[in-house]
């Protein structure tokens, strides 16, 4: 009899310990993600109190808030099309090429994401981003043949291929800057945020370097204190997937983050930018 009430208790123990790490677990899911839902804003829903915030119609922040989204059991996948190692940092993946190459990294994504809006919506004429060495280059240009030639570790620009406005061609282009542009070129082509009220979707957050970094604010949300909540998107090294962040500092709001102008870091799931520097592109320097 004793031996089979210490048995009863051991199972009734473990039931408990079962449903304990069950609500435990529960608890560390992402917070309010429709699963079904196939955009940025109708996938995520912001946490309580908060509300999304409304973006300018055709505005870049419209872009990206209602960007396209893989199915959630998607993988984050590298340039080669081969899943990643880590596969728990993301809560999304947008849905959008990586291309055949390893070039479109961090600062890269940005540039890819804010070309194509710009494409979109036919302004041909504000697609052009500098180079780290510091020469700026059109798509307008690339579209009439410009191209770039190496010379003793320099580049200069020549006239060597016809006239093409495909998208094919435009693809190319954007190949092209990821191979020469990076962090350290889009830092100096944009300009700080000082006010958090300041920040919108489309900024930035960045660190200069070889390697630096940076990721993408690709959502906002508010209460009605004015307090904002954002999600944030990446590419990585090697180059692959963009995706958005899980955030592993505060996981009763993940994937929200909580971000500061004034703050001395910021930790995202993959990298701490020391201190918080946000910005948004503002063309040629």
């Amino acid at each position: 009899m004793k031996i089979r009430f210490l048995k009863l208790l051991f199972i009734l123990f473990l039931s408990i310990s079962s449903t304990i790490i069950a609500q435990v677990e529960e608890k560390t899911e992402l917070l309010n993600i429709e699963a079904g839902k196939s955009t940025v804003r109708t996938r995520f829903s912001p946490p309580r109190n908060y509300k999304w915030q409304v973006e300018t119609p055709n505005s870049f922040g419209d872009y990206l808030v209602n960007f396209p989204l893989y199915p959630k059991d998607f993988p984050v996948r590298d340039f080669n099309e081969i899943p990643i190692a880590k596969q728990y940092n993301h809560a999304a993946i947008l849905k959008i090429d990586v291309g055949e190459k390893d070039l479109q990294q961090c600062a890269d994504a940005w540039i890819r994401l804010y070309a194509e809006y710009l494409f979109a919506q036919k302004k041909f004429e504000k697609i052009g981003f500098h180079f780290t060495s510091g020469q700026f280059l059109t798509w307008k240009d690339y579209e009439k043949g410009i191209r770039t030639e190496e010379v003793k570790d320099r580049v200069k620009f020549i006239k060597a291929a016809k006239s093409d406005s495909s998208y094919e061609n435009f693809r190319d282009y954007l190949d092209l800057i990821f191979r020469y542009a990076g962090t350290i070129s889009l830092n100096k082509e944009s300009e700080q945020i000082t006010n958090n009220e300041d920040v919108k979707v489309g900024d930035f957050l960045i660190k200069p370097g070889s390697p630096g970094h940076s990721v993408i604010i690709v959502g906002i949300s508010k209460n009605i204190s004015g307090q904002k909540l954002y999600l944030l998107a990446e590419s990585f090294m090697p180059a692959q997937d963009i995706h958005i962040l899980i955030n592993p500092v505060n996981k009763k709001i993940s994937p929200w983050y909580e971000l500061d102008v004034n703050s001395a870091q910021t930790i995202t799931a993959k990298y701490i930018f020391k201190p918080t520097s946000i910005k948004r592109f503002k063309g040629k320097f």
